[in-house]
């Protein structure tokens, strides 16, 4: 069908409106939404299968917007395809409450498939949702679940090094419905990208293993635009990225400047430019009703697609019951009997421990999936017997990151946010610093996954400093919205292990080398739920607490023993897994477990910043580590009975000096 007037007239309406509600929030980023308003008019129009009416419609194409400052055209497209997106919602562009924040938000506005903002982490979202809907075709068929994944990225994206780790990924990975539109209009807030910019991308995606199209300097051809976006679509073997050249804030006065990457257009350059685009001058917001008909039309042309995949999509058989699964609770009856439990006595290492849950699980729970960065069994987050993510086995649930951990964590965000899959992944503790902004981004839109980070502690060992986390416990608690569990043995781990799976959110475990004792006579899921619950209580009129985590609360245990015996004390032990869950309780709860007047200690192996809430006394380690074996290292950091006892004794004392 060729292109007509009104398709024309429509591109110039996406400009105005990229023009004006920066203006009007007096914030925003105009150019890039300006100049890619062409290719997202041919995206939104002609290619993309999507209902407004079912924003969620699990056989939807995915659209991100990687280059998130570019919002203003995400919203407008939104709105005028008749997502619940009206004009008002963009006059209130960047303003408190609105449904239109500065970057796009997953769960804030319908259409919005992932958080982006931090350039790069939307380009490894793609990666993660092409995984999750190769993986789901390949199990379920085509007939349930056969969309594509479309990225727009920008210099930055590509800049950050988190796209070259997505994109060697998905090269290897030939993962075919994957393709990115890469805005390559060589302007950047410094300057011309040319400051700091002169590597080859066609280059370098073509010895990724990608379909490389160039479409040179036809960014408005609208033929050019759509020829390239079909063969994109039909490639079936490998990624494809189109490369289109763009004038950032075409038409405009300020057209190919830093500039206009931002908000430079006002009042007289956007009359200007109006005028240029043959769209009223002086109205803000134009919306004319030819414009919004077409849309409007155009928004609703899958209509019938989706009816029809409800009702086509299979009613019985194995496949139809594995659906109803992955699109329900993603969970098979009686899955929590299939969770492990250990005999008190036993010496399990956590990351052991939690890699016998994740096996037990993936019987139970199909749609979990995932593994580690080159740490898969080193972390416990290999999977055996569910087949290896490739080309040749897409249906594969153990997925290789190899050294990647940033883009793993983006990955994992993907995989989440496209539904029905659970992702896991692993590395140690200490290299959880790489993927950071990915698992900020995921608490942020509440991608439901699990973190593995093994190695929690100076307890490495040789290693030293360079992988023994200290600080990284307490700067992952500081995180909203992120459940950091850090079990004392492997039958907590069990029970963190089935609160994750029902948690909606991201969860972290962090997870012992060395094997640990096991305390716990059995599962305490509701103990663990809480976030601390009492696990040695006691055997006198309460004195002095001891509240611990991971490895130390079992030497929390036997300390308080030795105290008992020596000061004739009553000693509480509190194990607190989860201190985000322990906050979440009733006042009442938590001054049953941590009684105010009566003194109280932590010890943890790490940081002890944010322990002075909960406790009157901490014992941790508030340096960097060093290189010597595991129990070695413990002791010189004073993670021993000795300390506890003075430190006891010192509190009391302090106490009754008081």
């Amino acid at each position: 069908m060729p292109y007509s007037e009104i398709d024309h007239r429509s591109i110039a309406v996406i400009k105005g409106l990229a023009m004006d509600a920066p203006h009007a929030a007096k914030s925003g980023h105009q150019g890039t939404a300006m100049a890619l308003a062409p290719l997202a008019h041919v995206l939104w129009s002609r290619i993309m299968t999507y209902d407004p009416k079912e924003p969620f419609w699990p056989n939807r194409d995915r659209f991100i917007l990687s280059a998130g400052h570019a919002s203003i055209l995400l919203y407008s497209m939104l709105h005028m395809t008749g997502y619940d997106l009206s004009l008002e919602d963009l006059k209130q562009f960047r303003q408190l409450g609105s449904l239109t924040p500065g970057h796009p938000e997953r769960g804030h506005t319908d259409g919005v498939e992932v958080t982006t903002g931090p350039l790069g982490q939307g380009f490894a979202n793609g990666v993660g949702m092409a995984i999750a809907e190769r993986n789901l075709r390949a199990r379920l068929g085509s007939e349930i679940c056969d969309h594509n994944v479309w990225v727009v990225c920008s210099d930055g994206d590509l800049s950050e090094g988190i796209s070259h780790e997505a994109a060697s990924l998905a090269g290897h990975l030939h993962l075919d419905r994957l393709t990115v539109i890469y805005d390559d209009n060589l302007i950047t807030i410094d300057g011309e990208t040319s400051l700091s910019l002169s590597d080859n991308p066609a280059l370098r995606f073509e010895s990724y293993g990608w379909n490389v199209i160039e479409l040179g300097d036809e960014s408005t051809s609208l033929d050019a635009i759509e020829s390239a976006l079909l063969e994109a679509k039909n490639e079936n073997t490998r990624p494809s990225i189109i490369i289109l050249k763009t004038l950032i804030g075409e038409p405009s006065p300020h057209t190919n400047t830093a500039a206009v990457h931002g908000y430079s257009l006002k009042d007289e350059e956007i009359k200007e430019t109006k005028k240029i685009l043959g769209i009223p001058e002086d109205e803000t917001f134009w919306v004319p009703d030819d414009v919004s008909e077409y849309y409007r039309e155009v928004g609703a042309r899958n209509e019938e697609t989706r009816e029809k995949w409800h009702k086509t999509a299979p009613k019985q058989g194995e496949k139809s019951e594995l659906w109803e699964t992955l699109s329900g609770s993603g969970l098979i009856s009686d899955w929590q009997k299939s969770l492990p439990l250990w005999e008190q006595g036993d010496n399990v290492a956590t990351r052991k421990a939690s890699n016998e849950c994740i096996q037990s699980l993936m019987d139970f729970m199909p749609g979990l999936i995932g593994g580690g960065a080159d740490l898969t069994g080193n972390t416990g987050t290999s999977i055996s017997n569910f087949g290896v993510q490739s080309a040749e086995e897409p249906e594969g649930r153990q997925i290789f990151f190899g050294v990647r951990e940033h883009a793993m964590g983006a990955i994992s965000n993907g995989i989440a946010l496209h539904g029905s899959l659970f992702p896991v992944t692993g590395t140690f503790l200490v290299f959880s610093d790489y993927m950071r902004g990915a698992v900020r981004l995921a608490a942020l839109s509440n991608a439901k996954s699990v973190f593995v980070w093994s190695h929690d502690s100076v307890a490495v060992g040789e290693d030293g400093p360079t992988h023994q986390p200290v600080e990284h416990t307490a700067s992952l608690r500081s995180i909203p919205n992120l459940d950091v569990f850090r079990p004392a043995d492997a039958n907590e781990t069990s029970s963190a292990w089935e609160l994750a799976v029902t948690h909606e959110g991201p969860t972290a475990m962090l997870l012992t080398r060395q094997d640990t004792p096991v305390i716990t006579s059995s599962k305490n899921t509701d103990g663990v739920s809480k976030g601390a619950y009492i696990i040695r209580e006691s055997t006198t009129e309460i004195a002095l607490t001891i509240i611990a985590t991971g490895s130390e609360v079992s030497l929390a245990c036997t300390t308080a023993n030795d105290i008992e015996k020596e000061l004739d004390l009553g000693v509480r032990v509190v194990s607190m897994p989860c201190m985000e869950r322990f906050e979440r309780q009733t006042i009442e709860y938590q001054k049953s477990i941590i009684i105010p007047t009566i003194p109280s200690i932590s010890i943890e192996a790490g940081s002890t910043y944010g322990w002075s809430k909960w406790a009157d006394a901490t014992i941790g380690i508030d340096s960097f580590g060093t290189s010597a074996p595991g129990d070695v290292a413990l002791t010189e950091f004073g993670i021993k009975s000795e300390t506890i006892q003075v430190a006891a004794k010192n509190l009391l004392k302090s106490r009754e000096n008081i």
